[in-house]
């Protein structure tokens, strides 16, 4: 089957984020013959989820699927990673998105879409349904996470994915310096 790569950007993020530039630039040159699906993703999480599932189910019967995440695509990524078994590679990601973002109820704007839309509690509910409990198949996910997050707590994803692969790296920030180094891991990794 033919290679797939779905990146699923973080909250408040978009297809023009830094590493999903990185992603489709590496793969246009490297190896034109993965497919890239980088959604735009909805604000809410649940129909966030929707789409993904969506997405999925358009192609999983014909293509051999793999996933990057940053930050709530990270927690998304594992969300998939949980119902499907695809391979995923999760950048910086978000553990507790729905302890995370309460900090963000009400008005928000995507600074990269220039989407308003309102962001309320029961939006939490729908982020805490997602969860993963725990790693199922460790094998399958390899965390990359930087030690200088002014996100989110580091620790909180070297704990989550105990088990799995991990580079954990000193410094480095949300947006995860130097990202450009990985893409022909990230590809290796996910069997593409």
């Amino acid at each position: 089957m033919p290679p797939l790569l779905i990146y699923i950007h973080g909250f408040n993020s978009s297809p023009l984020s830094a590493k999903a530039q990185q992603i489709q630039a590496w793969c246009e040159t490297h190896r034109p013959d993965i497919k890239l699906e980088v959604p735009r993703l909805a604000c809410y999480p649940s129909d966030a989820a929707n789409q993904l599932k969506a997405l999925v189910n358009t192609y999983q019967g014909d293509y051999r699927i793999g996933l990057v995440g940053s930050s709530l695509g990270g927690y998304l990524s594992t969300w998939l990673n949980a119902q499907f078994g695809f391979p995923a590679v999760v950048v910086n990601p978000a553990v507790k998105p729905y302890e995370l973002l309460v900090d963000y109820l009400g008005p928000q704007q995507n600074p990269y879409t220039g989407e308003q839309y309102v962001f309320e509690a029961h939006h939490m509910g729908d982020l805490k349904a997602l969860d993963t409990e725990s790693i199922s198949h460790p094998d399958t996910i390899w965390l990359l996470q930087q030690e200088g997050d002014e996100v989110l707590d580091y620790s909180q994803a070297v704990a989550k994915y105990q088990g799995c692969k991990q580079t954990v790296e000193a410094g480095g920030d949300h947006a995860f310096v130097g990202f450009d180094r990985y893409p022909a891991k990230i590809i290796q990794f996910l069997g593409l």
